[in-house]
């Protein structure tokens, strides 16, 4: 059976017949709240390890404790809070993947609320309007997979797991909370070990973050996306660096090993994520070239049908063609004006609209795609951001010229807009994935999405000042010697100003540019042979980017989430054939539990990390709750983390014994 017959003969959990309360106050108010909650917790996590995470899954979970409370609540009254909490998260990551670089080349010395504000909010409701048309393409007529948004889905049907689910959670986050305090807040033990040393006129370097949050990071991506993460972290440090250290004659006099290779890696070899991520960017438009026209002429056909009178069923839905275009209007003459009052040329600001909507369409479109097919956790905002900025870049150098002052930060301004946009762009997908699996309203989803970004919009700067002011974001200064790397950030600014004239190494970025393509031919090979491992390039040159120490422990959670899933098939492979779907619903629900026990970590290690900036910006130390003295006993971190991980994936298994029973 084809896939169009498939999207035809679809029954959604609650069928399209049948109306149930989906927008009410209720939905709304929590929605708002954990739009605000998973957003800034992902604001300090991206800034913090360059990733994000999908947080539908345990704002459905919230939703649905917190919902049962009342008497008439529902389903799909659950996935529109999830769906409006997830906005929160996803404008978080397009905000903190640009925005700082516009501190770290100068044009601004704060985080300036409005035009922050504004260019989350219009930013983040492009990426809504423009992914409307693509609904039929990539959902109805042929469907990709979106996995997170069918794992939302099941978790909503699976209403019973919601007590339970929202106990795994709750538990999660104190761990994770209790081990970010124990080293932010006492300052037991450092938040990372490292080591190298001299090898002949080389360096050997090895190391690894303490945070639970990381180890999280790793089992939701799981264990393929996380080898590929690590993998393009020892290309870097392993290959790169150790040969470059030669070449240029060794460890100086007097250096330390580890502030080389470091050194290393933030003056030049990061610069090979760059290039990596530029190829990666031009080809996932390149493979989404046939969806943008047909999702185009999905939305034009859904239109004529509603013009010319024919009823259009509860379940296909969306928002009239008419009022997408004012809602982009709408968001782009508020844009217009930022760039106008920083550039003060109204031409130029008029160019700048221009590839904004131009580009924000495109990769838009891309990050949708990209969700559908590996989930909205790995959806390619780097990439993406990366090669509008470029490209910005490129067009604004021809009418401004090199050395220009305002050029860089007016690519930055555009990319900033882009990011946001494809940000939500791939969230809005993933959970109209999941609406359409339970019978959901779309119209009604879009509109929770705008209610999301507002919510999200009008705190980011807030928070991003208090961050900003309590750790530091980028490079280390006196005042904040290990600031929030902001890896993402720091390489936008890089490359803005590089192509202005600051110097952008492009032998290195051509030697980034040549591995990807590389990545790509393994990974259409791996394609060809219908391999379930696959290398997508964007998660390469991620891995590329980062700093080694932050690839370890998610290359570890990956192996966590492997680990755990191979035990529980195992067992179910020795369970009756009578007994198989049973045990394999069992399967589902450790796995389940994990992902909640891993998102458990990442929110409570996040909101313990913005709590602890307070008395941080307050009192102007970063020790003020050191009540013991600062120390540096990694052991004790390196014992918890482990006892940590051991928890996860006991969470994992525990439903072992239960499939054991069935045998």
């Amino acid at each position: 059976m084809s896939e169009k017959s498939n999207a035809q003969d679809f029954q959604p959990f609650i069928p399209a017949s049948t109306s149930l309360s989906e927008i009410t106050i209720k939905a709304v108010i929590l929605g708002v709240l954990l739009s605000v909650i998973l957003g800034a917790a992902n604001a300090y996590l991206g800034l913090f390890a360059g990733m994000t995470v999908s947080a539908s899954i345990p704002a459905a979970v919230i939703s649905m404790a917190v919902l049962s409370l009342f008497k008439n609540s529902n389903i799909l009254e659950n996935n529109i809070v999830q769906t409006a909490a997830s906005a929160g998260e996803s404008l978080a990551a397009g905000v903190i993947f640009t925005v700082p670089a516009l501190l770290l080349i100068g044009a601004w010395t704060e985080f300036n609320y409005w035009e922050t504000t504004l260019i989350a909010g219009f930013g983040g409701l492009l990426g809504v309007m423009f992914t409307i048309p693509l609904r039929r393409a990539l959902i109805v007529d042929n469907p990709l997979k979106f996995p997170e948004g069918v794992a939302t889905a099941e978790v909503l049907k699976v209403g019973d797991v919601g007590g339970a689910g929202v106990k795994v959670v709750a538990t999660a986050g104190a761990i994770g909370a209790l081990f970010k305090f124990g080293e932010t807040g006492l300052r037991l033990w450092d938040g990372a070990v490292e080591t190298a040393m001299a090898v002949g006129k080389t360096v050997a370097y090895a190391g690894s973050n303490l945070s639970p949050a990381l180890v999280a990071v790793g089992y939701i991506v799981g264990l393929n996306i996380a080898v590929l993460i690590f993998l393009g972290g020892a290309i870097n440090w392993y290959i790169f660096i150790p040969i470059l250290t030669a070449m240029q004659g060794g460890i100086p006099a007097g250096e330390s090993a580890v502030d080389l290779a470091n050194t290393m890696w933030s003056t030049q070899t990061r610069y090979l994520g760059v290039g990596a991520m530029m190829v990666g960017g031009i080809w996932a438009l390149i493979r989404l070239r046939k969806s943008l026209v047909s999702g185009i002429k999905s939305g034009i056909e859904a239109y004529k049908q509603k013009k010319s009178g024919r009823t259009i069923i509860r379940t296909e839905r969306d928002t009239p063609m008419q009022w997408v275009g004012a809602a982009i209007l709408f968001a782009v003459i508020p844009l217009f004006f930022i760039f106008n009052y920083f550039t003060g040329n109204i031409l130029l600001s008029l160019f700048m609209a221009t590839i904004m909507l131009i580009a924000g369409f495109l990769f838009s479109s891309v990050a949708g795609y990209m969700a559908g097919l590996v989930g909205s956790s790995n959806n390619p905002i780097s990439g993406v951001t990366i090669a509008t900025i470029l490209t910005s870049s490129l067009l604004l150098l021809v009418w401004l010229g090199t050395g220009s002052v305002t050029g860089p930060a007016s690519a930055i301004f555009i990319g900033a807009v882009v990011a946001c946009a494809a940000a939500i762009a791939g969230d809005n997908l993933q959970d109209l994935k999941a609406g359409r699996i339970l019978g959901a309203t779309p119209f009604k989803q879009q509109i929770m999405q705008v209610v999301g970004v507002a919510a999200a919009a009008f705190v980011m700067a807030p928070i991003l000042t208090l961050l900003l002011n309590a750790y530091g974001i980028g490079e280390p200064t006196a005042t904040h010697p290990n600031p929030l790397a902001a890896p993402q950030a720091t390489l936008m600014a890089a490359v803005a100003t590089g192509v202005f004239g600051a110097g952008l190494p492009w032998g290195i970025v051509s030697w980034g540019m040549a591995i990807a393509v590389g990545i790509i031919i393994l990974d259409l090979y791996l394609e060809k042979r219908g391999s379930a491992f696959r290398t997508p390039v964007l998660a390469v040159a991620v891995g590329i980017y980062l700093p080694f120490q932050l690839e370890v422990p998610i290359l570890l959670g990956g192996i966590l989430a492997w680990t755990a899933e191979r035990a529980l098939r195992k067992n179910e492979k020795t369970v009756p054939e009578d007994k198989k779907e049973a045990a394999a619903e069992k399967t589902k629900s450790g796995l389940r539990n994990g992902l909640l026990f891993s998102a458990g970590l990442i929110t409570g290690e996040a909101l313990v990390g913005i709590l602890m900036a307070i008395p941080i910006v307050i009192y102007e130390r970063n020790d003020v709750l050191a009540f013991f003295g600062v120390h540096s006993w990694n052991i004790i971190g390196i014992a918890l983390l482990a006892i940590v991980m051991f928890g996860l994936y006991k969470t994992s298994v525990n439903v072992l014994k239960q499939q054991e029973e069935l045998s």
